[in-house]
């Protein structure tokens, strides 16, 4: 057992270390964690947004794991837009490639804005939390209107 422990203490540093885009065993692979990863985040920004425009009872608790929730899945579907993921089954435009300034500016600012709706979530204020929602929001579609497919 204490030859074993040593082993796997390093198989496990040399797992945790190696690079995030290194799971991606081919370019659609990559595209379907990204879509994935954008299907969970619009779950759930819709249920903060549901009760933001009155569509669903408000609740404080349900806001806030929701856009929690929102707030992690935010960070992690720029990793899958590497090399080779422009072609597939994908709605991204190629000005994801072309203009990566402009996407990676774009997808910060979302990321930002999620970040502050959580933040107003956690305050339990419904008022605080439209107003991130409505910021929020516009910063998708910005992301959207430039670079998604319809």
């Amino acid at each position: 057992m204490q030859k074993i422990a040593p082993l796997v203490l390093a198989l496990a540093a040399v797992a945790v270390s190696a690079p995030a885009t290194a799971q991606f065993q081919r370019p659609d692979d990559a595209i379907k964690y990204r879509k994935a990863s954008f299907t969970v985040l619009a779950t759930h920004f819709s249920r903060v947004g549901a009760m933001a425009n009155g569509r669903m009872p408000f609740d404080a608790k349900v806001a806030a794991e929701s856009a929690g929730i929102a707030e992690a899945m935010s960070k992690l579907p720029w990793e899958a837009f590497g090399p080779g993921t422009d072609k597939g089954d994908s709605r991204a435009e190629p000005e994801v490639w072309t203009e990566q300034a402009k996407f990676k500016a774009a997808s910060e600012k979302m990321m930002t804005e999620v970040a502050k709706l959580n933040a107003a979530a956690k305050t339990g204020n419904l008022d605080q939390i439209k107003a991130a929602f409505g910021a929020a929001g516009a910063s998708c579609k910005a992301c959207h209107d430039d670079f998604r497919k319809n």
